[in-house]
Formats: C-alpha cells, structure tokens, sequence
C-alpha cells in the first residue's frame, strides 16, 4: 500500500501515482487487481481500465477494504507501458454526517493506492506498487462526497514527488462482492431557462443520484459553475437549501483547447435541477443528466388503471437506482447519503424483487457485522462513521426496528434466492442483536432511554404523521413498538436457527418469543381489544404478527378502523408502521378500507406526492404543502425509497405472487391475488432466479379474469380467499389450494369490490424508467 508525497490531506488536490514498466510481450489475459484506500480512477497508457464508478466502494475501511481486478490485455504494448493511478478522498477521509459536528478523516488522513499486474503466461509480476513510484498533484483541486469536485483543465498532470510505502493488513482484503457503480442512459433536459441572475436552470424532468456532464467551449481560464437541487420553490426558483452543508457542486476552469468535456471523477449528487453559471468567455452544450447505480436491470414491473400507482412504482425504482450507489443510503443529496439500517431493513424485500440485490446485501450485511458492537448493537447506519469517532455521536447504535436489519435481510436473501448460506454467516450476529435487545430492560418488555446515544434508545415509528396539531392522532409508543420487534426478531432469528440446524439456540428463542409474545398481550393489550397507543401501527404490526387474542381480535379490528376514521382514511403510520399497514388491513379483510387509504390523494398518503410531481419517493409524506411551500429544510429529502416499500405489497398482495419460505428462492410460488376497487386492469411481472413471473387480473362485472404465468422448473399454489366465488382453472373448477405446474393458466372467480369512496382522481404520465 502506497501513498503519493504530492498528497498534502483531505481537501486538498488530489493526487496520482504513476510507473514506467516494460513487457516483453502480451501473452492476451493479463490481469490488475486494485484498491485504494479513497477513491481511485486507473489509466494504462492513457486510457482508462474498466468503468466502473466511485471504485473500490465504501466499506468498513479498516476491518474491509475490497479489491477490483480487470483484464488489460487490451491496455498493453509490448516494450514501454505506464500505469497512473488517480487517487481521491471519497468516503475514506472526506466530510462524513452532517450539522455542527462533521467527521473529517473517517478512516483515515492517507489516500493509498495497492496494484499488482500480472503476466498471463507464468503469473509473474509485471508491475507493482512500492515506493519507486511516482506522484503529483491532479487537476481535480477540490473532491469530496458532500462537496462535489473542483477540476482546473489548464493543470497538467506533472510529477512531482515520490512515494511511500505505509503499513497495511492484507487481511483486510476481500474481493469485490458486488455489481459495480455504472452510468445509466443519460437523461436530456426537457427544459431550461434563465433566472434573474442570467444563470441557465435545467430541467431533467428525473430526480436521479448522478451528475451533470456536458460540453464546453471558450477561453482558458473561464470557469463553468453547476449546482443541483430536487424541487423548485413555491415561485418557481432553484431550491437546494434541503442540502443542508453539503455544497453538491462542481466547478471546471477550461483549459482553453477547442470542445472540453467534463463529468466529475469522484462525487455524485442527488437532483433533478441543475443551474449552470459562466465565468468569463464560454459556451456551455449538450447538458445531460447522468443517473448512476450499483443496480442497472429492471427486474420487476407493475401497471394498473390508476396512472398515479403506475408512477409511485416508477419513483420507487427511481429512488432505489438514485440510493443504491455501492451502500443502501437513505438520500443522495444532503450531508447525510448513510446507509440507515431502519430504511433498508423495510425497503429490502422491494428491492429484491426490483433488481438484483443478492451480492449488494452481501456486501452491506458483512459491513454491518463487522460495525456491530461487542454487546450486539447494531449501528444506525452502515458503515458506521461514528464507531472510530464516536466523540459528537455517542450510542449511534442498538434501535429496534434498524438493527433489526441483522436478521431481516438474510432472511430476504433466503425467500428471494435460497440464500441458506448466509443465514448461517449472519446467524451469530443475529442471535447477539436479539440478546442485546431483551437486555436493554432485562426482560421480555423494552423500555428504550428516551435520550439519544442512551444504550437501546429507539427512533420508534419514524416520521409518524401527528395529525391536526390542535389534537395530534396518538402514535405508537416506543416501549410498545420496541417489544413487538423484539418479539417478531426472536421468532424470526428462532425459525433461521431451525434451517441452520441449531436445534438448541432456536428453542432457546422460541422460549424467548412466547415469554415476549405473552409480556405484549399483558402490558398492550387493554381488556377491551385496544392495541399499544390505539394507533394504526399497534394494530398493523400486531394484527400482522399474530399477537392478538382470539377473543379480542373483532374488538381490536374495531378499533383499527376507528383509528383510520380518526385520520379522515388516511396513512397514520411512519417507517416501521407502514410497510404493515396495507397488509395487515387485507388480513383482517377490509378490503374496501385499503382501497380506500392507498388510493386517497391527500396529505398523508402515497399517492399525493405523485400527484405533487414527485419522480422518487419523498422523506416525509408533507414534504411539500398543498400551496407549493417547502416544509422546514432541516429534514427534507426527496428521494428517501423507505415508503416504496409498498410496491412489496402491490407484488405480492395485489399482483398476488410471492416465495414460499418453505421452498424459497421462488422454487414454489403463492399466488394470492387482492382485488382492490380502482386498480383494474393490473399486470405485472418479476425476473426470479428461476425464471419470470407473471400476474394480472381484470374485473369485468362481478367476475375477474386472473392470467399468471409459472416459471418452468418450479411449481405453483393458488389461493382462493372465501370471497372468491365459482372459481376455475383453466376451464375446470378449482378449490384453494389448487397445485399449479409451470406455463401459462387463467383463473376466474366471482367477486364484487367493495366500492370504495368516490374521490377525485389524478391522471400523470407514467414514464417508462
């Protein structure tokens, strides 16, 4: 591991490493394996190895740092080659969180670069880093995530110092584990215009994590000036003050030499504005958006006849693609872009079925294990930034519903890909996070500190909506919501360690579950069938996860619909109470109630930040008002993918296809069709491991017609619920439960939606992703 004298520390210019070698000749399959620690870009006689994007990636830095290796046959020339390595700050030392207390020098104040080239024909060595390299200062005078990029074209690319070798544990190594960060299609402006100031605002009509690049012509010296922003305000002007510290720009002084082309090398914003301004003589062209991602393929789809659905499916894989840049981040825009493990624990499902994700989690997952703490806290977000410094953000870990992540995306990666391996990889891990939890009150009910850093404090039911403030709607308690995780954690972590084969450890938590399970229905459960805070999220999350008495159930199911009433039907839960909300309401078979709370357009509910001209999912469900105001900046993304995770449930609850956990990775598909008022006609599909999957269903009358398609090499179920009359398969009649071979087959039952409420209804154009 080397790094360049040149380099004089974080926000400084970034530097480059560069060697002379020889090879006698090209043998057609020689190989370089890489990393750094930074960012770092490769050239091989002046052209670029790979293109992949923010290379090596953001890991636990100093427990994993992954390595790339490229083929560069291609690259080479027999005689006299050079090798240049361009090295940044990147996540490894530049800003990292966010307000008074930003980190600096995370993992360290080094940037290094460790190369080794070999020969195909013996493997021998052809070139290495060590300290007979040399170093200099780049044109990028200026990077960092938060910041953005500062590039002089008229600095050349100079030698100026040496090298030196700094100690180094190459256990620390492991090979790449997933897809890299690319460039997707760029996106054209649809349109532009000039403010007061004379700067040119442009209009990519896509919020996206990305960056701009265009063309550039004029005199040397003249500098081009690009800011990014999500929204306009009320009156129409460039708005970015949600980006809080991070200034999210790049700046480029022209060398003065014809056409220049400019994207930055080592930083990536989140935006759908951008306001070019020009210093001095120049002509800015060809201005494109460029959304990047470590998930390129579309895997799944959903249509139905409300446009307004069909584009909050389309903002959730917008939001997906625009946060999964090497880490599942909450938001790529402000001081923050941290991989929150609350967001990505009720997001995870989603986006399995909407990209491939199985090495992406992999890779996070083994971040995570290795920032989890001594006692089994797991930190809020992953990396941690705060584990090595942790002086302004003391106890950044150990929330229910966000460490929970620890067993909640194995198990994803086990329905969605068989993935038994890894549940016995994180199993350990899971297991001290459900220890960690009942050890917060010493017991089966959890009682978090209410005070931040405090061992076991929770975020609860985040971003809650409160309701009128004259008389906010009552929310869940954190005591009530952290009880029931740990209930549905023990059971769950019980049930992995069933399929690891520890018979032993799974009873133990089984024992742990039912104890909790029994201490819930004690403590939260009035006499009466009344849930926690006799709000939305205690019943969704109870109803869901059997924690109700059978004798109180039709009570509780009262007071589930009283509390929606109380909201005037609309969404009453925040990022752990959602995900359950719609689900929960079609198990108890209400159906017309979730028709009539998806489809509402209203603050608060999916649909209204569609109809507010939202292209990702949004932070908070008020992001923007009714009259165009902006809510208070200080918490305000708008591209945050944790209510997406909707889109689980138009899958598997209205397209009606999910895995068997019985038979995961899709070997056995349940298909289990909701039919909701207003969504007809639906289609959907989803590209699984073992081939695509197809479902759709349209109501003519009082029957529906359902068409699905099994994948060959698996097997299917159909089911049937009581509602369902006169049913048919295939032209035969058919009870639930009904086996289903691979191919195509069509179902028809009679069923009348309940109707829901007539409301007005928005049409927008849902563009294809």
């Amino acid at each position: 591991m080397v790094r360049p004298l040149a380099d004089n520390g974080v926000g400084t210019p970034a530097s480059f490493l560069r060697k002379t070698f020889s090879v006698a000749s090209i043998g057609g399959s020689e190989t370089l394996r890489i990393s750094a620690l930074g960012l770092y870009i490769c050239f091989i006689n002046g052209k670029r190895v790979g293109n992949d994007i923010l290379t090596p990636g953001w890991t636990s830095y100093d427990k994993r740092l992954s390595f790339q290796t490229y083929s560069v046959s291609e690259f080479l020339a027999a005689g006299e080659n050079t090798i240049e390595i361009w090295l940044a700050d990147g996540w490894y030392r530049s800003q990292l969180m966010w307000g008074k207390f930003p980190i600096f020098n995370t993992y360290g104040d080094q940037v290094a670069a460790l190369a080794e080239m070999r020969s195909s024909a013996d493997g021998a060595v052809l070139v290495a880093t060590d300290d007979s390299w040399e170093s200099g200062e780049l044109p990028v005078r200026k990077s960092g995530i938060y910041f953005g990029e500062i590039f002089d074209a008229r600095v050349g690319v100079e030698a100026s110092g040496g090298s030196e070798a700094i100690a180094f544990e190459f256990g620390r190594l492991v090979a790449s584990e997933t897809k890299p960060v690319r460039e997707l299609a760029a996106l054209q402006p649809v349109k532009q215009w000039n403010d007061a100031a004379g700067r040119t605002v442009y209009d990519f009509a896509q919020n996206v994590g990305g960056y701009v690049a265009y063309s550039v012509r004029g005199d040397a010296g003249a500098k081009v000036t690009v800011e990014h922003a999500e929204v306009l305000d009320k009156d129409g002007n460039f708005y970015n003050v949600n980006f809080r510290t991070a200034e999210a720009r790049t700046e480029y002084t022209l060398a003065g030499q014809g056409d220049e082309q400019f994207r930055p090398h080592f930083t990536f914003h989140g935006f759908r504005y951008a306001r070019i301004t020009v210093e001095g003589n120049a002509e800015v062209s060809q201005v494109v958006s460029v959304p990047i991602s470590s998930v390129t393929e579309l895997k799944a789809g959903f249509t139905s006849g409300n446009t307004l659905v069909d584009r909050l499916f389309l903002n959730t894989v917008w939001s997906q693609r625009g946060n999964f840049i090497d880490v599942p981040t909450d938001c790529p825009q402000r001081d923050e872009r941290l991989g929150w493990t609350g967001d990505a624990q009720v997001f995870a499902s989603t986006a399995m079925y909407l990209a491939e994700s199985q090495g992406f989690f992999h890779k996070w997952m083994r971040d995570l294990m290795a920032d989890q703490r001594d006692d089994g806290a797991v930190p809020h977000v992953v990396p941690d930034p705060t584990r090595l410094q942790p002086e302004h953000y003391p106890g950044f870990y150990g929330s229910t519903g966000w460490g929970d992540a620890v067993w909640v995306v194995p198990w994803q990666l086990y329905l969605h890909y068989g993935d038994v391996a890894f549940l016995n990889e994180a199993l350990p891990n899971m297991i001290r996070w459900v220890d960690f939890v009942w050890s917060i009150s010493d017991g089966p009910v959890v009682q978090p500190p209410r005070d931040w850093g405090a061992r076991g404090f929770s975020f609860g039911d985040w971003l809650q909506p409160s309701g009128p403030s004259a008389k906010p709607l009552p929310t869940i308690s954190d005591e009530a919501s952290a009880t029931i995780y740990l209930y549905i954690a023990a059971s769950h972590v019980a049930r992995i360690a069933r399929i690891a084969g520890q018979d032993d450890e799974a009873q133990r938590l089984e024992a742990a579950a039912a104890e909790v399970r029994e201490a819930f229905q004690r403590e939260f459960i009035t006499a009466s069938g009344r849930v926690g805070g006799d709000d939305q999220t205690s019943y969704a999350l109870a109803f869901l996860h059997d924690l109700i008495p059978a004798e109180k159930q039709d009570a509780a199911k009262g007071y589930f619909k009283n509390a929606i009433a109380r909201s005037a039907g609309r969404i009453g839960t925040g990022f752990i109470g959602t995900p359950a909300l719609l689900p929960a309401l079609v198990k108890i078979g209400e159906w017309g109630l979730v028709a009539d709370v998806f489809l509402q357009e209203e603050v608060p509910g999916w649909l209204y930040q569609v109809k507010m001209g939202a292209t990702t999912i949004w932070e908070r469900w008020d992001a923007i008002q009714s009259d165009g105001s902006i809510y208070n900046p200080q918490m305000n993304s708008y591209n945050h993918y944790a209510y997406g995770a909707v889109c689980q449930w138009l899958l598997e609850g209205v397209a009606g296809f999910r895995p068997d956990p019985e038979a995961p990775g899709f070997e056995h598909i349940i298909f289990e069709p909701t039919i909701i008022d207003g969504l007809s006609p639906v289609q959907a599909h989803h590209d699984s491991p073992k081939g695509l999957i197809r479902a759709g269903w349209r109501v003519e009358g009082d029957q529906v017609h359902y068409e699905i398609v099994v994948p060959e090499g698996t097997r299917g179920t159909l089911r049937l619920a009581d509602v369902y009359r006169n049913a048919t398969l295939d032209g035969s009649d058919v009870a639930d439960g009904a086996a289903l071979a691979p191919g195509k087959h069509a179902i028809t039952f009679s069923y009348a939606p309940t109707k829901r409420q007539d409301r007005a209804k928005s049409q927008v154009n849902a563009t294809t992703p």
